[in-house]
């Protein structure tokens, strides 16, 4: 069975769209479509039915999935396993819009010439991510640590505060508003559909619970670019993003971002890396993400119980 059609595969059912999937593997549409048609041809059965946006898992799409997944960890692991000195560093960064590729690209950005290997485990909840950590199959992961400790063998360090950015259109009350404070927000709900990860939704849980707000975490994702046609057209509707985030959309959207304020309150993200690894340009990566984030500190910020501010923590 053909590894690039099972992971061209995943990628779909993963985005809904055969062209975004087709971005992340760095191939075009036409050639992505065709793995698919190939992989089909060769099990008898027809993986994908479209939709309005995109497309979606048939019922025998949704059955191979989880067998797709675990053989392309397989390969992973068989990948890892070879001269480990040598071989790209690979990172989870867990989409590639957020704060942690951003971080990533930075690095690379000032080291073009290290051998690097991206991943995006997105659909995998902390307990999974930390299990690929110790299997060897990517060497650095970003998660919250909501209520958990890691496990034995691996390390984790805080390096990450995404503050938080209200994201909304341009027929939103508060779309000319400058800054939005958490009190203002107490009368219009925080739409972020899609959420699956015990992690984030019981941040925003927490979040919601300390100020009062709304915030409505259940529903299907039908994708990013749907989510901000949504937002663009709603007089309602409004999102967060974080502040490391990368979204692109078309200049008629005119989408607002607008920081939130008295208190900014920030998702907490922490690196975990298993303690023996000696891959040459982790602990570079590392000591990147530590002197970063020893610049980020500001006293004006809200986390939950289960993550204080390490400023307030050290007075």
């Amino acid at each position: 069975m053909d590894l690039d059609a099972i992971r061209t595969f995943v990628a779909v059912a993963e985005t809904g769209q055969i062209q975004a999937a087709a971005d992340d593997l760095g191939i075009t549409q036409q050639a992505a479509s065709k793995r698919v048609a190939t992989l089909e041809r060769e099990l008898g059965v027809q993986l994908f039915a479209r939709i309005a946006r995109g497309v979606r898992p048939t019922v025998d799409g949704q059955a191979l999935l989880p067998h797709a997944r675990e053989l392309l960890r397989a390969a992973e692991r068989v990948t890892a396993a070879v001269t480990p000195g040598r071989r790209a560093l690979r990172i989870d960064v867990v989409a590639r819009r957020i704060a942690p590729s951003t971080l990533l690209h930075a690095f690379y950005q000032q080291h073009p010439d290290i051998e690097l290997d991206v991943v995006t485990l997105i659909n995998f909840d902390a307990e999974s991510a930390l299990a690929e950590i110790g299997a060897g199959t990517v060497d650095a992961t970003f998660r919250s640590l909501r209520g958990r400790k890691v496990p034995n063998g691996l390390r984790s360090a805080r390096v990450i505060d995404d503050r938080h950015e209200l994201l909304v259109g341009p027929q939103h009350p508060l779309a000319k508003a400058k800054t939005v404070t958490l009190a203002e927000l107490t009368d219009h709900p925080i739409w972020m559909p899609g959420m699956s990860d015990a992690e984030p939704i019981g941040y925003y849980d927490d979040l919601a619970t300390a100020f009062g707000l709304t915030i409505d975490t259940i529903g299907p994702s039908f994708g990013i670019e749907a989510l901000l046609a949504e937002l663009a057209d709603s007089t309602q509707l409004a999102t967060f993003v974080g502040e490391g985030s990368r979204y692109l959309w078309p200049e008629s959207y005119d989408l607002r971002r607008i920081p939130v304020v008295d208190p900014t309150p920030v998702y907490p993200l922490s690196v975990i890396w298993r303690a023996d690894n000696a891959h040459p340009v982790l602990a570079n990566f590392l000591e990147y993400l530590h002197t970063r984030y020893r610049t980020t500190f500001d006293d004006d910020v809200w986390t939950p119980d289960w993550a204080p501010y390490p400023k307030k923590s050290h007075r």
